[in-house]
């Protein structure tokens, strides 16, 4: 048998608590969503906002998916490009529709843009139920999934609700908020106040049925070696 190393995708959460600073995780977040149009295994789908602040992050977060501007790499200016294939197009499609289809509000995007390539409005869904399909399974595109909770418990109970357990993110200004949420999550990798993942220095990997091993850091080698153990006991 060989030893190997597997990343097999997730479905993110994004957590923003009332006292974090607000611009800077709509930034980070927008920034990390609609990079490559979501098409990114670490990618933050489920933004998971404190109530106090929800209403806010929402109405600022689909201000700057607004602002986005989609086409083709060659153009000045363009900042999202195409999704992998026409194929993607009806399947999220299909994920925004079930998720409105269960009472959640398509705050902007939605649609495929024109009828050459395969471009894609930056999305956001508010209020999106559990039972939606996109609470659920991973959309990869360019689809940010927001729902309010009240609780740090009741948020780390939806964020560790899936199999899945790849990325995490998490926006805090209390101290010992973080030092739970470093704790608790299930995720292999967790980035608190800014987006610290995939850096060749670092670990990259998952847990749970995102995978096992990891691909960054010291720790990737470990997968091409043996650990021997010799005993001797001298006459």
């Amino acid at each position: 048998m060989k030893l190997s190393t597997m990343e097999l995708g997730g479905h993110a959460p994004a957590i923003i608590f009332e006292d974090a600073d607000l611009d800077n995780a709509v930034k980070v977040l927008a920034g990390s969503k609609f990079r490559n149009a979501g098409q990114v295994c670490v990618s933050p789908t489920r933004f998971l906002v404190q109530e106090g602040v929800y209403h806010e992050v929402v109405d600022a977060f689909t201000e700057a998916a607004k602002a986005i501007k989609v086409g083709s790499g060659f153009e000045e200016g363009t900042q999202m490009g195409p999704l992998a294939n026409e194929r993607r197009i009806p399947a999220l499609e299909a994920l925004i529709q079930d998720a409105v289809d269960h009472g959640a509000e398509l705050k902007t995007g939605g649609r495929r843009i024109g009828n050459v390539g395969n471009f894609f409005e930056p999305t956001v869904l508010s209020n999106v139920p559990k039972t939606a399909r996109i609470m659920n399974e991973e959309p990869f595109g360019p689809v940010a999934v927001f729902s309010p909770f009240s609780t740090l418990d009741e948020v780390i109970d939806e964020a560790n609700r899936l199999p899945f357990g790849l990325a995490s993110y998490a926006f805090t200004g209390s101290a010992n908020t973080a030092q739970q949420l470093g704790v608790r999550i299930e995720a292999g990798m967790t980035s608190i106040n800014h987006n610290g993942l995939a850096l060749p220095e670092v670990p990259f990997g998952g847990i749970k049925d995102s995978g096992y091993g990891t691909e960054g850091g010291s720790e990737a080698i470990n997968a091409y070696l043996v650990t021997k153990f010799v005993t001797n006991a001298s006459p």
